[in-house]
């Protein structure tokens, strides 16, 4: 079993309190979770208005399929926030849970 895990950076531009950023990020994390079945997470900055930190996981039989799901999720992020946020950078990693379980 590989699982999949991502961390993605948001700049909400539009954003003048925390109301209106968690409306978008709520929006796109929603979707996420809903489209790819992954979990997804604000993990960072929950106190600041314009920008986010997202946490994503995804679990599967292959390497390949993991980073496959991560990828379509960035694109799905990417585009479900265009306008109202803006992906600043993301990280990969997929890791084989044998090299990590003894």
């Amino acid at each position: 079993m590989f699982v999949g895990v991502a961390r993605f950076e948001l700049f909400i531009p539009e954003s003048s309190s925390l109301k209106t950023k968690r409306a978008i990020l709520r929006s796109v994390i929603d979707g996420a979770r809903h489209k790819f079945n992954a979990s997804v997470s604000e993990v960072e900055y929950q106190d600041l208005w314009q920008r986010a930190a997202l946490g994503i996981t995804c679990a599967g039989e292959s390497a390949t399929h993991c980073r496959n799901v991560l990828s379509e999720i960035e694109r799905f992020v990417a585009r479900s926030s265009a306008g109202a946020a803006e992906l600043t950078g993301s990280v990969h990693q997929v890791v084989s849970l044998e090299d990590v379980l003894p």
